[in-house]
């Protein structure tokens, strides 16, 4: 085991901060479409679940894909309902799950927040951006199962 060095030595200290700049930008390019990062993130990520797997997403599997708390997703997930972004519907075959549809509405926001996303990556993170992508897939595929 390494000896410590101090946190300026360490990834994950420059991680953190790295992650609370990218999240500020976020937050600042998202406040004209009035959403949040997360509302951004699990709103994205029921429309894309959707595109990708040709059904709708249950609640649960949108949670785990935007990496959010179950119990934070269900509320910020209403939240959205409430907006007319989303629909959440009972699942026919399952009671206990609810299956979520991005509106037509929260389609043309989650279109124009991906537009921010992309562009606040290429501001931050520039050529490197690919190269640390994959150096960040690498190390959160542990808890994505694909390690």
């Amino acid at each position: 085991m390494a000896e410590p060095r101090g946190p300026l030595m360490s990834p994950g200290f420059w991680l953190h901060h790295a992650a609370l700049v990218w999240r500020q930008a976020m937050e600042r390019g998202l406040r004209p479409l009035g959403l949040t990062p997360t509302q951004f993130n699990l709103l994205a990520s029921a429309g894309w679940l959707a595109r990708t797997t040709g059904r709708l997403p249950t609640q649960q599997e949108v949670a785990d894909q935007s990496g959010a708390d179950r119990m934070m997703a269900s509320k910020v997930l209403r939240t959205l309902e409430e907006r007319g972004l989303l629909v959440r519907a009972p699942d026919p075959h399952d009671a206990r799950s609810l299956r979520l549809e991005v509106t037509e509405a929260g389609r043309e926001v989650a279109s124009r927040a991906v537009r921010v996303a992309v562009q606040v990556d290429e501001e931050l993170f520039g050529e490197a951006g690919e190269r640390l992508r994959e150096d960040l897939r690498a190390v959160a595929a542990q808890r994505l199962g694909e390690g």
